[in-house]
């Protein structure tokens, strides 16, 4: 699932704080096209938030992961970080085309705006600001929607900071699936395909496997995907906004594949321990079921992920409790109209 970055003051905003200062750019992709030209083949697309820790890595792996790609533009969108993350990305990669939001526009938002200011001919690769892509990955997975048919969305093999792979493929969410995973929990409901979202066989990741969806660190969709099934849904400002796309690209007759060849080294964010986000990960859960089912099945889907929240808020886990008075006061009907738990 997509990340925002949520850090305190950086250890790093003093070497970017005056404009005085000579700092050292980061090499631009020997393939990057100046913008206001005719469309490249790839745009790399960012969007960043108070990223001012973990940006820079993502910008020095650009090059390389792009090589092979005949022509591509680097964006990205920051949604008002505080941290000094625009001038980072200014001094150290004047080479991106930076576009300052004006306002926190959520993830699915920042995706958005950066879409509407150009598309590459072939494709868009949506990576996280901490997703750090392997050399010449970029060419694999675009290889992989041009070559396989049917294949909209190829994603990489996501590592975390150690190497080790991290399951990122999954199904789509169902009620006996989120039954499964209140009974037995994430991982041992995983084990049942019918009874866990999370795919955790290692034996199926490899090149060419499908999934209903696949966590958003990293996606490269086509061109023809983008075209047939448009702009991201703003409702999900953060979290889901990456399961409602790739069910809307199955919903089109298309699928997501994984591309093993292809990597990026991705070490999560701070969902398991904020009560904002964990909320807001429960909160959007529920809306994106309502949104492909009506409102009885909707209310069950609600209430068992309620109950699941409930449950483990008895353990004393702040994170739990800040979810379940959130999916209270939502219900299991959310407003279109809500896209952040601010009312928590």
């Amino acid at each position: 699932m997509a990340t925002q970055t949520k850090v305190g003051k950086p250890p790093n905003q003093a070497r970017y704080g005056a404009a005085s200062q000579v700092v050292t750019s980061l090499p631009p992709p020997a393939n990057l096209m100046a913008t206001g030209s005719s469309e490249p083949d790839v745009v790399v697309v960012c969007v960043t938030y108070n990223s001012s820790a973990v940006i820079e890595a993502l910008l020095a792996a650009l090059p390389s992961a792009l090589e092979s790609i005949a022509t591509c533009r680097v964006v990205i969108v920051d949604n008002d970080s505080s941290d000094g993350t625009p001038a980072i990305v200014k001094q150290r990669a004047p080479w991106v085309r930076l576009i300052e939001a004006g306002s926190n526009s959520g993830y699915a938002g920042g995706i958005n705006i950066a879409l509407r200011n150009g598309l590459g001919s072939r494709g868009v690769y949506i990576l996280n600001p901490d997703a750090v892509p392997s050399p010449g990955s970029v060419v694999r997975l675009l290889d992989a929607v041009e070559s396989a048919p049917g294949v909209g969305i190829a994603v990489p093999a996501v590592l975390a900071v150690d190497g080790t792979l991290k399951f990122s493929l999954r199904r789509e969410p169902t009620i006996m699936r989120a039954v499964g995973e209140a009974l037995l929990g994430g991982h041992r409901a995983a084990r049942f395909p019918k009874l866990g979202d999370m795919i955790r066989n290692p034996a199926y990741y490899c090149d060419g496997a499908t999934a209903d969806w696949a966590t958003g660190a990293a996606m490269l969709v086509s061109r023809a995907t983008i075209d047939a099934i448009g702009e991201w849904d703003e409702r999900f400002w953060l979290y889901s906004e990456e399961t409602d796309y790739a069910l809307r690209l199955a919903d089109a007759g298309s699928r997501l594949c994984l591309v093993m060849s292809a990597e990026v080294r991705h070490p999560g964010g701070s969902m398991s321990t904020s009560p904002y986000l964990w909320s807001l990960v429960a909160i959007n859960r529920t809306r994106l079921y309502r949104k492909r089912h009506s409102l009885v099945p909707s209310l069950f889907y609600w209430l068992v992920v309620l109950g699941n929240e409930a449950v483990r808020s008895l353990l004393g886990r702040p994170t739990h409790r800040a979810a379940v008075k959130a999916l209270l006061k939502v219900g299991p009907n959310p407003p279109a109209e809500l896209s952040t738990p601010a009312l928590m």
